[in-house]
Protein backbone atom coordinates (compact mmCIF):
# COMPACT_ATOMS: atom_id res chain seq x y z
CA UNK A 1 0.00 0.00 0.00
CA UNK A 2 1.34 3.46 -0.90
CA UNK A 3 1.75 6.21 1.31
CA UNK A 4 -0.23 9.60 -0.42
CA UNK A 5 1.64 12.49 -0.58
CA UNK A 6 -0.15 14.38 1.98
CA UNK A 7 1.27 12.05 4.60
CA UNK A 8 4.77 11.86 3.02
CA UNK A 9 4.75 15.52 3.17
CA UNK A 10 3.67 15.66 6.69
CA UNK A 11 6.37 12.81 7.40
CA UNK A 12 9.01 15.03 6.07
CA UNK A 13 7.66 18.44 7.74
CA UNK A 14 7.28 16.58 11.63
CA UNK A 15 11.19 15.68 10.52
CA UNK A 16 12.32 19.23 9.45
CA UNK A 17 10.43 20.78 12.73
CA UNK A 18 12.44 18.20 14.79
CA UNK A 19 15.53 19.21 13.38
CA UNK A 20 14.41 22.69 14.03
CA UNK A 21 14.04 22.15 17.58
CA UNK A 22 17.10 20.77 18.24
CA UNK A 23 19.04 23.61 16.72
CA UNK A 24 17.19 26.06 18.69
CA UNK A 25 17.48 24.05 22.14
CA UNK A 26 21.30 23.48 21.18
CA UNK A 27 21.80 27.25 20.19
CA UNK A 28 19.39 28.52 23.01
CA UNK A 29 17.32 30.71 20.20
CA UNK A 30 13.88 30.28 20.04
CA UNK A 31 12.94 29.01 16.73
CA UNK A 32 9.26 29.85 14.62
CA UNK A 33 7.98 31.90 11.81
CA UNK A 34 9.27 35.09 12.46
CA UNK A 35 12.39 33.76 14.74
CA UNK A 36 16.18 33.09 13.60
CA UNK A 37 15.33 29.85 13.27
CA UNK A 38 12.86 28.43 11.11
CA UNK A 39 11.52 25.06 8.95
CA UNK A 40 11.07 26.07 5.66
CA UNK A 41 7.49 25.86 4.16
CA UNK A 42 7.44 22.35 2.00
CA UNK A 43 8.05 22.99 -1.73
CA UNK A 44 9.54 26.15 -1.21
CA UNK A 45 13.66 26.82 -2.84
CA UNK A 46 16.63 26.84 -0.86
CA UNK A 47 17.18 24.80 2.30
CA UNK A 48 15.19 23.17 4.45
CA UNK A 49 16.06 24.94 7.89
CA UNK A 50 16.15 28.53 7.92
CA UNK A 51 18.98 29.72 10.27
CA UNK A 52 19.77 34.00 10.25
CA UNK A 53 22.00 36.29 11.97
CA UNK A 54 23.23 34.60 15.14
CA UNK A 55 21.93 31.04 14.16
CA UNK A 56 23.98 31.10 11.33
CA UNK A 57 26.93 32.26 12.78
CA UNK A 58 26.59 29.73 15.59
CA UNK A 59 25.28 26.92 13.35
CA UNK A 60 27.34 27.68 10.17
CA UNK A 61 25.75 24.98 7.64
CA UNK A 62 23.03 24.87 5.04
CA UNK A 63 20.58 22.34 6.32
CA UNK A 64 19.06 19.47 3.65
CA UNK A 65 16.39 16.92 5.38
CA UNK A 66 15.21 13.56 3.55
CA UNK A 67 12.50 11.62 5.43
CA UNK A 68 12.26 8.91 3.10
CA UNK A 69 12.01 5.17 2.71
CA UNK A 70 14.28 4.90 -0.56
CA UNK A 71 17.60 6.39 -0.27
CA UNK A 72 19.18 8.52 -2.74
CA UNK A 73 22.26 9.70 -0.91
CA UNK A 74 23.70 11.23 -3.88
CA UNK A 75 21.21 13.29 -5.33
CA UNK A 76 20.33 14.55 -1.83
CA UNK A 77 24.10 15.28 -1.41
CA UNK A 78 23.94 17.06 -4.77
CA UNK A 79 21.10 19.15 -3.78
CA UNK A 80 22.50 20.24 -0.22
CA UNK A 81 25.65 21.51 -2.57
CA UNK A 82 23.19 23.27 -4.84
CA UNK A 83 21.31 25.00 -1.89
CA UNK A 84 24.49 25.98 0.05
CA UNK A 85 24.68 29.24 1.24
CA UNK A 86 27.75 31.60 1.38
CA UNK A 87 29.96 31.15 4.41
CA UNK A 88 28.35 27.66 5.48
CA UNK A 89 28.77 24.42 4.93
CA UNK A 90 25.98 21.79 3.56
CA UNK A 91 24.50 19.60 5.95
CA UNK A 92 22.18 16.79 5.08
CA UNK A 93 19.93 14.80 7.99
CA UNK A 94 18.23 11.48 6.95
CA UNK A 95 15.37 9.51 8.31
CA UNK A 96 14.00 6.52 7.61
CA UNK A 97 10.76 4.94 9.62
CA UNK A 98 11.84 3.27 12.76
CA UNK A 99 15.29 4.06 12.04
CA UNK A 100 17.02 7.05 13.89
CA UNK A 101 18.14 9.86 11.75
CA UNK A 102 21.91 10.32 10.42
CA UNK A 103 23.86 12.95 9.41
CA UNK A 104 26.09 13.11 6.41
CA UNK A 105 28.80 16.12 6.16
CA UNK A 106 31.78 16.17 3.75
CA UNK A 107 34.56 14.31 5.45
CA UNK A 108 37.11 17.54 5.42
CA UNK A 109 34.58 19.70 7.21
CA UNK A 110 33.97 16.28 9.48
CA UNK A 111 37.90 16.17 10.17
CA UNK A 112 37.92 20.42 10.67
CA UNK A 113 35.40 19.97 13.28
CA UNK A 114 37.21 17.39 15.07
CA UNK A 115 40.37 18.83 14.85
CA UNK A 116 39.10 21.81 16.37
CA UNK A 117 37.15 19.88 19.19
CA UNK A 118 40.62 18.03 20.19
CA UNK A 119 42.25 21.39 19.87
CA UNK A 120 39.76 22.98 22.48
CA UNK A 121 40.12 20.47 24.37
CA UNK A 122 43.87 20.26 24.63
CA UNK A 123 44.11 23.92 25.28
CA UNK A 124 41.20 23.94 28.22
Amino acid sequence: MSISIKSRKAKGRKFQIEIAKYISELLNIPYGKDELIASREMGQPGTDIRLLGKAKEEFPFSIEIKHQETWAIPAWIEQAKENKQENTDWLLFCKKNRHEPIVVIDAKVFFNLYKKIIGDEKSG
